[in-house]
């Protein structure tokens, strides 16, 4: 028997076109406090969001994030951050630099986003994430005066949904959940799969497209290079230990 709250975490879609209507002052206190109820690892509470109002600053964080014109057009755009600093603030003694408070970080950080977007979708209101921002992060960095010990992860758009588009099909659930132990791919489910996605392409209402799902995958994996991700985390103090 599903629940409503099933039916909504069904229905999820990426919002990429808004109305002009504002998102209202309770909507975001509604939101932030769904977002600040999720699980922390030991109660670090080791996220920061920066919401981003300014416009000269959000139309140079949509060029950044690869030219994304609902940046700008979204009523809210938040940028969800991994944040150490504060803890680094607090106990300047403390030891940072470790590969596992990386993860830490962005797992807190995503679980939290994760129930901002849920959240906004149950007054609905439409989201989409930005992971673009990643693509220049540098320049992300000094934009937002991002100090050491703070990553930011990804961008949230926020506001009114001025589109309804179709529902992408999921992986079939056995080739990705099993017991007890790792299972290689039933070749079967991928090529089923592969023909729900095509169709899909074909017949979704916008930005149809002639491929499975298999098909992009080499593409998507090495267009997205980010090489010198590596660098820019050890400047800011992340995984040198």
């Amino acid at each position: 028997m599903s629940t409503p709250t099933i039916e909504l975490l069904c229905h999820h879609r990426s919002i990429r076109a808004y109305t002009p209507e504002p998102v209202s002052d309770e909507q975001i206190e509604l939101i932030l406090t769904a977002a600040q109820a999720v699980s922390s690892s030991n109660f670090l509470q080791c996220t920061s969001i920066i919401r981003v109002t300014d416009t000269e600053l959000r139309s140079k964080l949509a060029v950044l994030a690869g030219n994304q014109p609902y940046v700008t057009q979204a009523p809210e755009f938040w940028v969800f951050c991994a944040d150490l600093n504060r803890h680094k603030q607090l106990v300047p003694q403390v030891e940072l630099g470790k590969a596992e408070q990386l993860l830490v970080g962005c797992v807190d950080t995503a679980i939290m986003a994760q129930n901002a977007v849920v959240a906004a979708e149950s007054l609905g209101l439409g989201c989409v994430y930005i992971g673009g921002i990643r693509g220049q992060i540098e320049q992300v960095t000094t934009l937002l005066n991002l100090p050491k010990y703070v990553l930011p992860l990804f961008g949230v758009c926020i506001g009114h949904p001025a589109q309804h588009p179709d529902i992408k099909p999921r992986l079939p659930k056995a080739a990705m959940f099993f017991e007890n132990h790792y299972q290689p791919i039933q070749k079967s489910l991928i090529d089923e799969y592969n023909t729900t996605m095509a169709n899909y392409y074909q017949q979704r209402s916008s930005n149809q497209k002639v491929s499975g799902w298999s098909d992009t995958i080499e593409k998507i994996l090495n267009s997205v290079k980010r090489d010198t991700m590596l660098d820019y985390l050890h400047q800011q103090g992340w995984i040198n230990k």
